[in-house]
C-alpha cells in the first residue's frame, strides 16, 4: 500500500462537519456517520498524491550515521511520510540573511551547497530504495506510483546566489525547482517582508539584479516564490514573469494580520497570474492570538522546568550571540526539556488553547472562496518553525485531508489542494521555460 494511516480515536471521529454548504449522507446514528466518514477520508488520502511544499532540513540528520531512515526527533523522516501518508516532500535549501558582502555571499553560497549535497546523499546513497529526487510532475507521479517517497528541492532565500546569476542555473542543475528571493532581512535581490517593521527598505521592491534573476528563472524553468519578500517586490514579480508564481508557505492575512501572509489584493494578484497560495501550518501565521497565548504559558512552564534541571533560560537575542558550538549545545538542551514540558501540561488544567488543523483549514477556506479552489494549495513549514495540534509532523498528515473531508470538499478538491495545483504550475513554468529556450 501506497500509505499506512493510524486508526484515530473516538473522540476525532466524532468531530462534526463545520461546512455547512457541503452537505453529505447521514445516517441516524452519529457514531456510524462519523466512521464512514473516517473510512471515506482514509480512502482519499490513500489515492491523493499529497504533497508538502516547505520542509526545511538540518544537514547533521542526513549522515550514514543519522539519516532520515531513522525516526528522529526531526518532524520529517521516512518513517514518519509513511505513517502519515505523506508522499512528496520538498526540502528547503534554506540560508538565513546576513551581509551583503563577498565574505556573506562566499559563506552563503556553502551553506547552501552543504544542504544539496545532503538531499543528494538521502536520495543516492542512504535510500535510494525507498526515496527519489524528482524535477516534473512526471517524475512525481511515476515515483508515487513505484511505491517510494518524493523528494524535492526548493530555495529559500536567494542570497546565496550572490551576485553570480550563472548560480541560478547552479542551484537548477541541482534539482532548485523554485525559490524566493528574500528571506528575513532584505538581500542583494529584493526587500523582505520584514521591512514592514520599520518601514526601511532596500531596493523598494526588486533589485536590478533581482529583476534579472526573475527572468533568468522564467528561461530555467524555476517557479518563483513569493513568501518571503516584501509586498512590493511581489508587485514587481507579478509584472515581470512570463510564468505563474507561488507561495510556498503563507496563509490569509485578512484572517491573521501578518506580513508573512498575503493581504486579499496579493492574493488577486496571484489568482490573475494563475499562481497559487500554499497555505502553512506556522502557529503564528494562523492565529496570533492563540499562538501568543500558548507560547507564553508554555514559557512559564519551560523556566520551572529549566529550573529544576539548573538551565539558565536564554532569550533569542541572548542565543544569537553564543558561538556556534554553544548555541548547539544549548538547542540540545531545549530539544530535551521541551518533552517534559509538554508532557507537563497535558496534566495541567486551564492551559491555553493550541492552534490547531482546524485553524489552518480555515485559512484554505478563506483562500478558496476568495481565489477558488485551483490556486491553493498546502504546506507545514516542518522543521522551520511549523507544526500545529493535529498536524505537528508527518506522522500526522492525514488529519489534514479528514478535516478536508469534515468540511465537504471532494477528493477532486482534495486532490487539488493537496498537489494538484502545485504541479499544475510547475508544468505551466517549465512550458514557459521550454518556449522561451526555443
Amino acid at each position: 500500500m501506497k500509505k499506512t494511516i493510524l486508526s484515530l480515536s473516538l473522540l476525532a471521529l466524532l468531530t462534526s462537519c463545520k461546512n455547512d454548504k457541503k452537505q453529505m449522507v447521514v445516517t441516524d446514528d452519529p457514531a456510524q456517520d462519523s466512521i464512514a466518514l473516517i473510512e471515506r477520508a482514509k480512502a482519499i488520502h490513500e489515492r491523493v498524491i499529497t504533497l508538502d511544499t516547505h520542509c526545511d532540513i538540518d544537514v547533521k540528520n542526513f549522515t550514514d550515521e543519522v539519516n532520515y531512515t531513522q525516526d528522529l526527533n526531526s518532524q520529517v523522516t521516512l518513517p514518519k511520510m509513511n505513517e502519515g501518508g505523506l508522499d512528496v516532500a520538498w526540502f528547503i535549501v534554506y540560508t538565513g540573511q546576513d551581509e551583503l558582502t563577498d565574505k556573506g555571499f562566499k559563506k552563503a553560497y556553502n551553506n547552501a551547497m552543504d544542504k544539496y549535497n545532503a538531499i543528494h546523499k538521502l536520495v543516492d546513497d542512504i535510500a535510494p530504495n525507498q526515496i527519489e529526487l524528482a524535477l516534473t510532475s512526471d517524475d512525481v507521479r511515476r515515483i508515487v506510483k513505484s511505491g517510494k517517497k518524493v523528494a524535492m528541492i526548493g530555495i529559500e532565500n536567494g542570497y546565496p546566489i550572490g551576485k553570480d546569476i550563472s548560480n541560478v542555473q547552479k542551484f537548477y542543475d541541482l534539482g532548485g525547482r523554485y525559490m524566493s528571493l528574500a528571506h528575513n532581512g532584505h538581500s542583494q535581490l529584493s526587500d523582505s517582508n520584514t521591512g514592514e517593521a520599520d518601514s526601511i527598505w532596500l531596493h523598494n521592491g526588486l533589485s536590478d539584479l533581482g529583476k534579472k534573476v526573475i527572468k533568468e528563472m522564467n528561461r530555467l524553468g524555476m517557479m518563483v516564490d513569493v513568501s518571503h519578500p516584501s509586498k512590493e517586490a511581489m508587485r514587481d514579480m507579478i509584472e515581470l514573469t512570463e510564468a505563474p508564481i507561488i507561495a510556498s508557505h503563507s496563509s490569509a492575512r485578512a484572517l491573521c494580520d501578518h506580513s508573512r501572509n498575503l493581504d486579499d489584493e496579493q492574493l488577486e494578484w496571484l489568482k490573475k497570474n494563475n499562481g497559487v497560495a500554499q497555505a502553512v501550518a506556522f502557529p503564528a501565521y494562523l492565529n496570533t492570538e492563540k499562538s501568543e497565548k500558548r507560547a507564553a504559558f508554555k514559557k512559564e512552564v519551560a523556566l520551572t522546568v529549566m529550573d529544576s534541571m539548573n538551565v539558565a533560560y536564554l532569550d533569542w537575542d541572548a542565543v544569537k550571540e553564543l558561538k556556534a558550538d554553544e548555541r548547539e549545545a544549548y538547542f540540545e538542551v531545549l530539544q530535551k526539556v521541551n518533552p517534559i514540558v509538554e508532557a507537563k501540561m497535558k496534566t495541567m488544567k486551564n492551559v491555553p488553547e493550541a492552534v490547531n488543523v482546524s485553524d489552518f483549514v480555515d485559512h484554505i477556506d478563506y483562500m478558496v472562496n476568495k481565489i477558488g479552489i485551483e490556486h491553493v494549495g498546502i504546506s507545514s513549514d516542518f522543521d522551520g518553525g511549523g507544526g500545529i495540534e493535529g498536524w505537528n509532523d508527518a506522522s500526522e498528515t492525514f488529519n489534514v485531508t479528514l478535516e478536508l473531508v469534515k468540511r465537504g470538499y471532494t477528493e477532486e478538491q482534495i486532490g487539488l489542494l493537496w498537489s494538484g495545483n502545485l504541479l499544475r504550475v510547475l508544468d505551466d513554468v517549465q512550458a514557459v521555460a521550454k518556449r522561451l529556450q526555443s
